[in-house]
């Protein structure tokens, strides 16, 4: 779908609808500086000497409350987008034909501005419509406007009940606000008609990408500060809209993947252009699996839940896969979608607004294949969570006799307690056994009914409860999820509070909780499909989850996409199948698409790796290999040699010392480029008082030498810096003293043009952002260190033990050395040290400038004008045969350890 319209129309939207409810909100008397009173005389209703029918005061006191409640911000927002909705349902509605009266109510099929219902005004058949009114106002000629409201909210009235979640009772606070100067040529049912061509209508995953960009300028808000996400934040911060192709994906190799486990000659598989058939199992392998397939499925009793939901895509294209199941085992069609849609699809989410449109797409998913559909009074299993701050649960204890139910006070005690924070924690929050138990009495006292006004209430707000806690106690064939992302640092102290009490080794961002969430919720042999960063396959951060995966479920398949593969965020994206339980030995299936840059390539090049495997960026491994190299990194694309050389090697960190820096807390203090200090205080002896010493700071991307451009303020051997620190409550960290002024190799920690390591002499500090390896006693001598972590084979190994921007120092002290290195330790140390000059001669003049010498290109009227970064420049340029050389040099280095480690050229 080409969604350049939307982008550009939904957050105008969504600023026009607010600006439009706000405006009649003032109407009334409530803005966001003060509430006016209202006072009632006769059969009119004054509000700031205007006069109104009596009969909204009901529906504004509740307005105000609301107000009250939430902030006025906040309601007009939600009620704005209430009203989005509405008219974008009627839009998609009426263009698919199913209004029942058959007329348009936003547009005209003949491309008039006036609304095709307006000439029907008297004739059209719509429940609760004041028929007589209608007729008045039409014969008027000059009402046009109030009669175009009588009938969208007879209209929007009609709708309530198939889709009460979407279209409240007339009467409701939200029909005060209904926008005016609707049939105006620039009002907001215009804007939505002439904006949004009708071809984007065919396909209701237009529904999903209007949520997601009229909520887009929320979320840059909300993303863009930084901080702590508060409660009402998390859907903007949270929500984004799964790829067509990817949700696809997912379905149809967890759903899919099941019913062909099942039964394999079904033609169910070819309809699914993204299954990925299951790797050639060993005889042991195929024996845990059949021991684990059941022999036969009723689709009656399949289910599948998205947890996270949204705007229901995953749950669309779930739709059709049941659909095609229940075709192939027999049924009607007319009578599948009411069954898909009771029995076999399950949605929550935190957002109500989010589940209004989940809602919405698969009732006209339903639509489609069941002309009467509205009729049958369907009841979707899709809600959005309610918090319980609002249930009395003792008002209710008080009013009925729990006892007659076979229920305690405390279970309502317990239920209250559970859903505290629902739309924070979300399918976060797990039933205890105890309250489940009490589930079914629970939900016969929610259908009960009273005369007491306060228990009637108790128990409307019970229902919402109950209901949240059956989807959340039940366990499901498929759970498929694009779970939400905030790391702990973006998390509120509640939502962090909760995470570490129950979800301990995977708190350390919400997608990793909600994995371990999901597993939960799955059946014993249930299938699972994600969408997720793809750090947790790699870093330490996320270990405790892999190792859980790896040695209690199996990874059926894995697509990896290109670092910006996925423009809705700028967090680098995988997306993976789950078999709940591990069977020893199977072979996942796993595709890369590291090499191709863009999003419009990675669907693409998903479906030509499914369809030929021979096309080198599709693999096959066991995960049990995983377990070979150290923090069991998801390194399916490695050779079994390559597993074995971690197996049967010693690491780095055996044969040397890679160490962290240290942190001042204050730079702008203590750190300075060498040219901004007096040469006299410069200093690179190792011995008697230092004031300012080199630095290695990280920087840009050099290998071999270089970035020796920061000095450190060291007096009193680093007392100083302490003792400020203390007295400035900084965080400073002084870490391993016993290497400070040690010859090293260092490296930027944080890079995207990859790994390089640069030679450091005696008589320098480093900092935690470049971090050092430093030879010791019986260890290989440094320039072998650093003609080893400098090769094609480090960068090969780096590839999945540091595959994000972050080379840390656990991960370069990962890196296997292969007893064959000591064979070759003198030609690695001379060839390394040919490097080191080759590389150190475009540093000549800042190493001369130790000895107090004056440098060429720095004279004393240009000071720092000309920077170090232009010198290189000169340099390359003057000094052609010299990188020539330093590329032979590379290359020799390079195939020194390639060879020692008996790996492919194509390194």
């Amino acid at each position: 779908m080409n969604t350049s319209t939307l982008k550009s129309y939904a957050p105008e939207a969504r600023q026009a609808f607010i600006t439009a409810v706000s405006a009649q909100a003032s109407r009334l008397g409530i803005s966001a500086t003060e509430i006016q009173p209202a006072q009632a005389q006769g059969d009119v209703l004054l509000i700031a000497g205007q006069a109104f029918p009596l009969t909204i005061n009901e529906s504004r006191n509740k307005l105000v409350e609301r107000v009250r409640a939430h902030g006025f911000d906040a309601t007009m927002d939600a009620v704005a987008y209430t009203w989005f909705n509405r008219f974008v349902a009627i839009r998609y509605m009426e263009l698919h034909g199913y209004l029942d009266h058959g007329y348009r109510v936003l547009s005209h099929p003949e491309g008039l501005a006036r609304p095709e219902i307006l000439d029907h005004a008297a004739d059209v058949e719509l429940p609760g419509l004041d028929k007589a009114k209608a007729i008045e106002l039409k014969l008027d000629g000059t009402q046009d406007e109030a009669l175009y409201r009588l009938l969208l909210k007879a209209q929007c009235n009609a709708l309530h009940q198939a889709m009460p979640f979407l279209f409240e009772k007339i009467g409701d606070e939200t029909e005060l606000l209904l926008p005016a100067n609707l049939l105006h040529s620039d009002s907001l049912i215009r804007q939505l008609v002439e904006q949004v061509e009708e071809t984007l209508w065919e396909d209701i995953e237009i529904i999903g990408w209007l949520y997601q960009f009229y909520i887009s300028e929320k979320q840059d808000q909300v993303v863009d500060l930084r901080k702590v996400v508060k409660t009402e934040d998390i859907p903007a911060a949270t929500q984004l809209f799964t790829p067509n192709w990817i949700v696809k994906y997912m379905v149809q190799n967890s759903l899919g993947a099941q019913w062909l486990a099942t039964y394999p000659n079904s033609p169910l598989k070819g309809q699914m252009e993204y299954y990925i058939e299951p790797a050639e199992q060993t005889d042991a392998v195929n024996a845990q699996l059949a021991a684990i397939t059941p022999s036969q499925l009723n689709p009656e009793k399949l289910t599948l839940i998205d947890p996270a939901s949204g705007s229901g895509h995953i749950l669309v294209e779930a739709y059709e896969l049941f659909k095609a199941i229940y075709l192939e085992c027999g049924y009607r069609q007319r009578y599948v979608p009411q069954l898909i849609l009771t029995q076999n699809l399950f949605g929550l989410d935190i957002d109500e607004r989010a589940a209004q449109l989940t809602g919405f797409a698969l009732m006209m998913k339903g639509r489609a294949d069941d002309r009467r559909l509205f009729e049958r009074g369907v009841k979707l299993n899709v809600m959005a969570l309610v918090d319980s701050a609002g249930f009395d649960g003792s008002a209710l204890a008080k009013g009925v006799e729990l006892s007659e139910y076979g229920l305690k006070p405390g279970d309502l005690t317990e239920l209250k307690r559970l859903f505290e924070h629902a739309t924070t924690f979300g399918s976060l929050i797990q039933v205890p056994a105890g309250l489940a138990s009490s589930l079914p009495a629970l939900k016969q006292l929610s259908e009960a009914t009273s005369q007491d006004l306060f228990v009637s209430e108790a128990l409307k707000r019970l229902g919402p409860l109950v209901q949240q806690a059956e989807l959340l106690a039940a366990l499901y064939d498929a759970v498929v999820a694009n779970p939400p992302y905030m790391g702990s640092k973006f998390q509120n102290s509640v939502l962090k509070s909760f995470l570490k009490d129950n979800y301990k080794g995977y708190e350390k961002d919400v997608f990793s909780a909600f994995i371990d969430r999901n597993l939960a919720l799955s059946k014993p042999r249930g299938r699972l499909g994600f969408m997720s960063p793809f750090v947790w396959m790699f870093i330490l951060s996320y270990e405790h989850l892999r190792v859980r995966l790896i040695d209690q479920e199996t990874i059926t398949t894995l697509v990896q996409l290109e670092y910006s593969g996925f423009e809705a965020a700028t967090v680098p994206i995988c997306t993976f199948t789950l078999q709940k339980k591990n069977a020893d030995g199977q072979k996942g299936s796993y595709v890369r698409l590291s090499d191709f840059r863009g999003s419009q390539n990675q669907g693409p090049k998903t479906l030509e790796a499914i369809r030929e495997r021979s096309c080198g960026w599709f693999f096959q491994t066991a995960q049990d290999a995983f377990k070979k190299v150290p923090g069991s990194p998801i390194a399916y694309w490695i050779s079994e040699q390559e597993f074995s050389l971690f197996h049967n090697s010693k690491l780095l960190a055996d044969v040397c010392s890679p160490k962290k820096g240290l942190d001042t807390g204050e730079n702008d203090f203590f750190v300075r480029h060498w040219w901004e200090v007096s040469q006299h205080n410069l200093t690179v002896e190792t011995d008697g008082p230092r004031r300012w010493v080199p630095y290695n700071k990280g920087g840009t991307n050099r290998k071999w030498y270089g970035n020796r451009e920061h000095v450190l303020r060291w007096h009193h051997d680093g007392a100083e810096l302490q003792a400020r620190a203390k007295r400035r409550k900084k965080s400073s960290t002084i870490r391993n003293p016993m290497f400070f002024f040690c010859e090293s190799f260092s490296w930027t920690t944080i890079s995207s043009a990859g790994f390089s390591a640069r030679y450091s002499p005696e008589g320098a500090l480093f900092d935690n952002t470049g971090g050092s390896v430093f030879a010791t006693q019986n260890s290989f001598p440094i320039n072998v260190i650093g003609a080893f972590i400098n090769s094609a084979v480090s960068r090969r190994f780096l590839s999945f033990l540091a595959p994000t921007l972050a080379f840390q120092i656990g991960d370069i002290a990962k890196l296997p050395i292969s007893s064959r290195i000591y064979r070759l330790l003198l030609d690695a140390e001379k060839g390394s040290a040919q490097c080191v000059v080759c590389t150190r001669t475009d540093w000549n003049a800042y190493e001369r400038s130790w000895d107090f010498q004056s440098l060429p290109f720095l004279t004393a009227s240009s000071g720092n004008a000309h920077t170090l970064e232009s010198s290189y420049t000169d340099w390359i340029t003057q000094n052609r045969d010299t990188i020539a050389e330093m590329k032979r040099l590379e290359e020799a280095n390079n195939r020194l350890f390639i060879d020692a480690y008996g790996l492919s050229d194509e390194l």
